[in-house]
């Protein structure tokens, strides 16, 4: 029955502020409803997945996370992008800035936040078989592992 996510929701304290980071990120910028104060956002080719992004007056904005796709022969590209227009990166283990694999699935990731704090991550699948027993594996040693 259910094929996927469709959309995900997110606050900010500033529709205008959000609109131009999300569109800087690289997302297709949809609509934008201005009296309820919400902008909606394509992720990846319209009409499969999107991002509505939500005005709040800052006490009643709350901390949000939410993963993008991105395709593995991308992935160290976007980290160049990110690091290009100003965001601070960090791995799920919170010790640095360089990637991680969640050896269960496995997938390959890094994490960001938007103008408000939001958490952000880019995430690719590898290729590779789950090695659930590694737990999170710096990216370096996972390729190293898994020479092509």
């Amino acid at each position: 029955m259910i094929n996927g996510l469709f959309e995900t929701h997110v606050s900010t304290t500033s529709l205008e502020t959000a609109i131009q980071f999300y569109c800087k990120l690289g997302l297709q910028h949809a609509y934008t409803e201005k009296a309820r104060r919400v902008a909606f956002f394509w992720i990846g080719k319209p009409g499969h997945s999107m991002l509505g992004v939500w005005e709040v007056p800052r006490e009643k904005w709350v901390s949000q996370h939410f993963a993008m796709h991105v395709d593995i022969e991308q992935f160290r590209e976007s980290l160049t992008y990110l690091k290009d227009i100003g965001m601070t990166l960090r791995n799920i283990s919170r010790t640095g800035e360089d990637p991680e694999v969640h050896a269960w699935m496995p997938a390959v990731s890094i994490y960001f936040r938007d103008p408000d704090g939001n958490s952000l991550e880019f995430i690719s699948m590898l290729p590779d078989e789950p090695q659930p027993d590694l737990g999170i594996v710096p990216y370096t040693e996972w390729e190293k592992m898994h020479q092509r």
